[in-house]
């Protein structure tokens, strides 16, 4: 061989070198992976680009209710030392309870006073100072504390409105003097054992208090008598009195705790929060409710 074919061999393989390191030079400024730089090694083959990278995903569009969900707070494992979430929804009157201090028991001016034979008006000779006379039919004249008597009217039309029914008031205010009068008059008749049974003595009658009301119908039917409970009128007080703040003071069931026999015809004001409570509750008495003696013995 000679000189110059040497020389000349060696300079188209210098050439060949220098393509090739381009190529390589080329395919990594463009980022191609060791694949696409093996695959490229052949000339005149191209080679596509494959993306290693992963699409993202579209979000798939949830309901209100679902996001709602999603958001509620859960509560905090036990041991995190985090606080357990509050609700935020508002107590209901259910949950919030009834105060049973909210106004005397013992006070004879007190709408919600227990008056009974074991316990005596405070003071005994007490007389309400806001007696008034309703705009109904009343049998004996007699007033009732104002608050009463605006109930009473109200309770009145409305049972001549959903039912068409006519009330009177029999009797209400009776004072110390007035029933010492009463209690004596029952005792000559029935003597003592008896008049004890449905008529209170003096200082422990609800009267006193102005509170109280015996209501007959209209017209005249079972007056001050235990079938008044069976009239249509006896019936529509018993299921209504408590909307209007009344309560059947003097169950047939309860004579033990109240002291006296039935009367469906005695209805006491008592505030319609506390005869709403009452009615929920299915409490049919104040001594049961207030946790209060009671019973058929004097001890006053």
């Amino acid at each position: 061989m000679t000189l110059g074919g040497a020389r000349a061999r060696r300079a188209r393989a210098v050439r060949a070198a220098l393509a090739a390191g381009a190529l390589l030079a080329v395919f990594a400024l463009t980022g191609c992976g060791a694949g696409s730089v093996a695959a490229a090694g052949t000339p005149g083959r191209a080679t596509p680009h494959r993306s290693t990278h992963t699409p993202r995903a579209t979000p798939t569009p949830t309901s209100t209710s679902a996001a709602t969900s999603a958001a509620s707070p859960t509560p905090a494992p036990t041991g995190t030392g985090m606080p357990a979430p509050t609700s935020s929804v508002p107590p209901t009157p259910g949950m919030v309870g009834f105060d049973k201090a909210a106004q005397s028991t013992s006070l004879a001016s007190s709408l919600w006073v227990v008056v009974n034979k074991p316990r005596a008006l405070n003071p005994v000779d007490y007389v309400p100072a806001d007696l008034t006379f309703p705009d109904v039919p009343n049998v004996n004249h007699q007033p009732m504390r104002r608050e009463t008597a605006a109930a009473l009217v109200t309770m009145f039309h409305a049972g001549k409105s959903e039912a068409g029914l006519d009330f009177s008031v029999q009797s209400a205010y009776r004072s110390f003097e007035s029933q010492t009068r009463v209690y004596a008059d029952d005792v000559s008749r029935n003597g003592q054992a008896y008049a004890d049974t449905d008529t209170a003595r003096p200082g422990h009658s609800e009267h006193q208090t102005g509170l109280a009301v015996d209501i007959s119908a209209v017209p005249a039917r079972c007056s001050l008598d235990a079938c008044f409970g069976e009239t249509p009128q006896g019936r529509w007080l018993a299921a209504n009195a408590w909307r209007f703040g009344f309560l059947l003071r003097y169950p047939a069931d309860k004579v033990a705790v109240t002291g006296f026999t039935y009367e469906p015809w005695h209805f006491r004001y008592v505030g319609t929060p506390l005869a709403t409570e009452l009615h929920s509750a299915r409490v049919a008495t104040l001594e049961e409710f207030f946790a209060l003696p009671g019973g058929t013995a004097y001890t006053q």
